[in-house]
């Protein structure tokens, strides 16, 4: 039988992992929130947090960087208060496991997380977590309280997102060429920080974001990005961080212009808005994720008409769908473009909504051969 191979890792050598520049400052954060946590002990003072607050009271639209950011609000967070010691603990905890998780230079998913620190508490029957949920804001509130992406203390999400071309990147020591990944493309990973994909060479000419993976197919297969020299991308519906963290990079590190195709309804408004300003619940890491200059090319409630659309591709729209517009025209960032007052108007004296999909009723490739070269060629956006 043959003997295996020796495994050459820091676990089986002893050697400390090395530690990148992100990763000193991270550890350096998180002592210093201890430091101060054991310096009022030691000044007999009662040990408490300060957690920027995440509140929707505390969250505001920056008209001049065009995103969202949140305010100075914070919440105090004591050891010797009863309704608060217990969330006190955790953020500790999480702290700990997050400086644990860097210093052994390994990662884990959010659900890793929670395992690593669920445990029942000495000479008591309270246990750290009591389940996924009670973890999940408390990392939230760890990444706000040390200003650090969720990915910078090594806790990561499912990959939900493809890249397809003219792009090559080195993805934690492997080389990736983007345009020779095949129907599936590239899987966007959860943590796209420099330290971990490096850009190393790029010819496209904008990044074109869809927001399924149903037409993202489409355009691959059809090999949309090749002809017009671009780069494909989709974040299966809302997009998670790690591909809006991509699209920020490629927007700003590279000076691609981001086009953004998405259904006719409030959700694909929703989803444009958060590519573009941000989302209240990550109004924190605006300035790492925000995209101000994305463009949205569509679908658009004109399109109807425009295309020669049958009814029977319409969808009417629900009670939620009529809320939620009307709540999307009253943002800031939108209540005052006369082009987006007027395209809402129109989706709701319409009384339906349309999928991008739609478009194959036309023909099965006429949104990658007809629509959308045509508003690139127009440059018929909203902004």
């Amino acid at each position: 039988m043959a003997k295996k191979a020796r495994r050459n890792t820091a676990a089986t050598n002893g050697a400390k992992p090395k530690l990148t520049k992100s990763d000193v400052k991270t550890l350096q954060s998180i002592r210093g929130m201890a430091d101060g946590v054991v310096q009022m002990a030691a000044r007999s003072r009662a040990p408490h947090l300060e957690v920027p607050s995440r509140s929707l009271s505390n969250v505001k639209y920056n008209k001049s960087k065009k995103f969202i950011e949140m305010g100075n609000g914070t919440n105090k967070r004591e050891l010797f208060n009863l309704s608060q010691a217990k969330s006190y603990m955790q953020t500790m905890l999480v702290g700990s496991g997050c400086k644990q998780l860097i210093e052994q230079g390994k990662t884990t998913s959010i659900r890793g997380m929670y395992y690593l620190l669920k445990h029942t508490i000495d000479g008591a029957k309270e246990e750290t977590f009591d389940s996924q949920s009670d973890c999940d804001p408390i990392i939230e509130d760890i990444e706000v309280a040390l200003d650090a992406l969720r990915e910078e203390l090594h806790v990561y999400a499912s990959n939900r997102g493809s890249m397809v071309g003219h792009i090559q990147l080195n993805d934690s020591g492997d080389d990736i060429d983007c345009a020779r990944m095949g129907s599936g493309g590239y899987n966007i990973p959860s943590i796209v920080e420099p330290e971990v994909i490096k850009i190393l060479n790029c010819d496209a000419k904008f990044v074109l974001h869809v927001e399924k993976d149903t037409v993202w197919r489409r355009f691959n297969e059809d090999k949309f990005w090749r002809e017009h020299n671009c780069i494909l991308t989709h974040g299966n519906g809302q997009p998670p961080r790690g591909v809006r963290r991509l699209l920020n990079r490629l927007h700003n590190e590279l000076k691609l212009p981001v086009y953004c195709l998405l259904d006719n309804d409030p959700w694909g408004y929703y989803i444009y808005s958060v590519i573009k300003q941000g989302s209240i619940n990550l109004a924190y890491e605006s300035r790492r994720m925000a995209i101000p200059g994305a463009k949205y090319i569509g679908l658009r409630s004109k399109d109807f008409d425009l295309c020669e659309l049958s009814p029977s591709v319409t969808i009417k729209l629900s009670d939620t769908d009529i809320k939620r517009a009307n709540q999307i025209r009253k943002y800031p960032w939108f209540e005052h473009k006369k082009p987006w007052q007027k395209e809402i108007d129109t989706m709701l004296k319409n009384g339906f909504k349309l999928e991008v999909e739609a478009l194959i009723s036309k023909d099965i490739s006429y949104v990658t051969e007809e629509y959308v070269p045509s508003r690139l060629a127009d440059k018929d956006f909203l902004d």
